[in-house]
């Protein structure tokens, strides 16, 4: 088991997770897009995430579709501690 903060010590995988917490479920390319990672990086940090059981991906051909896992306690806590950290960053900002 990784610990949380191997896990999350990668800017690439909060990016990751950070755009899948707001998109219910992403092609690769538009992952790739939205957090400015290339293909291998990505690639390669979904692996870890789908390791972790964070992250699920469902194939059609050569498309792949991945969203988070929201059956694990962890990936609950994730979404609050975006949310949380948004909220309080942005009363922060209106003061």
């Amino acid at each position: 088991m990784i610990p949380v903060d191997e896990a999350l010590s990668s800017k690439g995988r909060l990016r990751i997770l950070k755009v899948l917490t707001k998109m219910d479920k992403l092609h690769l390319s538009e992952i790739v897009k939205r957090t400015g990672l290339n293909y291998a990086t990505a690639i390669n940090h979904l692996q870890l995430l789908e390791k972790l059981n964070l992250v699920k991906q469902k194939r059609f051909g050569r498309i792949r579709i991945y969203r988070l896992n929201d059956e694990n306690p962890k990936v609950k806590a994730i979404r609050m501690l975006f949310e949380v950290w948004e909220q309080t960053s942005n009363k922060h900002n209106e003061q």
